[in-house]
């Protein structure tokens, strides 16, 4: 299992959009990240920046988050939620979230 974490900001004016997303999140998002092997995926939210973490259980990460990439009712949902985030200034070009560095873990 491998785990990822990555950083977005969340525009505040769209605060209250993007919670009722995520309370209601659509099926067919969820079962395309299931498909994808990731699990136990949460958001939290401080400060106006989101956090993500999940794990993956695949062995081949680039090919399954491609296969979501892909996916209508993903790209579907991203139209909606993407407008209520900003990239953070340092992500490289190409990227949404900012991925972060696992730097501690403890079992």
């Amino acid at each position: 299992m491998q785990r990822f974490a990555a950083v977005i900001r969340l525009r505040p004016e769209k605060e209250p959009e993007y919670r009722a997303l995520h309370a209601a999140a659509w099926p067919g998002v969820l079962a395309a990240l299931k498909r994808a092997n990731i699990g136990n995926y949460s958001i939290f939210l401080r400060d106006g920046l989101l956090f993500s973490y999940l794990e993956y259980t695949g062995t081949n990460y680039a090919a399954d988050t491609a296969a979501i990439a892909v996916d209508p009712v993903s790209r579907d949902w991203w139209a909606v939620t993407d407008p209520c985030q900003q990239p953070l200034d340092s992500v490289a070009e190409g990227q949404w979230w900012a991925p972060a560095e696992e730097i501690f873990h403890l079992d």
